[in-house]
């Protein structure tokens, strides 16, 4: 190893250093994030990753984002340094591209983790959706029926009642008006 580092410049022994650390690090964290034991990142509250309230909706100083930014660093300096570009440009082109790195590798678990989430439904966000009469719903609330509906991003078939004063037929247009109990909705008909 020592024959490896003797004809290299100061900058250049210091750049395949931390390239080298930087990529037996992230090859660590890469093998343990997927067979589970490297989760230590995405173990923050889900309120940490809300992106309703504008907030930042990911973290960007992780250990993972760290050792990204390392590898990069590192291995952008040593092709720097190759290229004979100047100290200068060396240090601000590989800590650019570290940092796009950390960008990236932020996203990647942010959206990781957006995939992740629970998909249960929320019945109060199908209050004001408009759907499709899927089974007959009997009039004064005589008789259950199902609509389709698209609440959450994805398309359901759920168990509805009506104070409409008549029957309504499959493929009635309806809105949803309000919650009845966990698992009914109460719809109105809505002219097409």
């Amino acid at each position: 190893m020592k024959e490896f580092f003797d004809g290299m410049s100061s900058l250049e022994q210091t750049y395949w250093i931390i390239a080298l650390i930087g990529s037996v690090v992230f090859l660590i964290v890469f093998i343990l994030t997927f067979i589970g034991g490297g989760d230590a990142d995405m173990e923050a509250d889900a309120s940490d990753f809300e992106a309703d309230d504008g907030g930042v909706g990911f973290q960007f100083f992780t250990f993972k984002n760290i050792v990204a930014f390392f590898t990069i660093f590192g291995w952008t300096g040593v092709t720097c340094v190759d290229n004979d570009l100047s100290t200068t440009a060396t240090l601000i082109i590989s800590t650019i591209a570290g940092l796009a790195m950390m960008v990236l590798t932020t996203l990647l678990f942010f959206w990781m983790h957006k995939l992740a989430e629970s998909g249960t439904l929320k019945m109060k966000n199908a209050i004001g959706v408009i759907g499709e009469v899927y089974l007959p719903i009997g009039a004064n609330r005589t008789k259950m029926g199902k609509v389709q509906i698209k609440v959450q991003g994805s398309l359901r078939e759920l168990e509805a009642i009506t104070d409409e004063l008549e029957d309504l037929k499959t493929g009635t247009m309806v809105k949803v008006s309000k919650i009845v109990s966990a698992e009914i909705l109460l719809v109105e008909k809505i002219s097409k």
